[in-house]
């Protein structure tokens, strides 16, 4: 069990049932009164996010997460397939609500890691930047030139980014998949 001092982000709890990941953790006191830890949790099942105080007398269990390796195969309407790095035959799927905003940067063959949860596979972790070849340039406007400029492009994978105006179709790019932004252009 978890006490209120060890809770802090980035640690896994259980609540219901379901593991939540502290994504932040703020401690408050009010003047004459206690202090408590005002959470914002991502449930690691449906990637949902909710906001809860947690008062000192609360404790929680810390989920036994374990974490595998797996590559992605491919995308069917909702459906996203993959399988054991080792063994290509043992496949399963997550649906896009499960993988969040991140679903639209896996291409083939793109190596995940995978949570699992009392022996399920929940979720998918992809690496924190995918290198991924431009398909489609909308032509930049240049504009006012005390911001660089910036013109929406499509990737691979069919998802739609803005990037700088120097960007052009088959360039390969570095995309970060937590925030979903251009990094740089790869010189390959």
């Amino acid at each position: 069990m978890l006490s209120y001092s060890e809770l802090e982000k980035g640690k896994i709890i259980v609540i219901n049932d379901q593991p939540y990941e502290i994504v932040e953790a703020v401690n408050t006191f009010k003047g004459r009164g206690h202090s408590y830890l005002q959470v914002k949790l991502k449930n690691l099942i449906n990637g949902s996010i909710v906001a809860r105080s947690i008062q000192p007398r609360d404790s929680f269990e810390e989920a036994e997460i374990e974490k595998k390796d797996a590559k992605f195969i491919y995308q069917n309407k909702n459906k996203y397939v993959f399988s054991e790095t080792d063994n290509a035959s043992k496949r399963f799927e997550l649906t896009e609500e499960q993988i969040g905003d991140k679903c639209k940067f896996l291409k083939a063959n793109e190596k995940v890691e995978t949570i699992v949860f009392n022996d399920k596979i929940i979720n998918v972790i992809l690496p924190i930047k995918v290198k991924l070849k431009v398909t489609e340039v909308t032509p930049g406007v240049k504009g006012d030139r005390a911001q660089g400029g910036n013109k929406s492009i499509t990737i691979e994978t069919g998802a739609k980014i803005n990037a700088p105006l120097f960007i052009e179709e088959g360039d390969i790019i570095e995309i970060n998949t937590e925030s979903g932004d251009y990094v740089r252009r790869i010189n390959e």
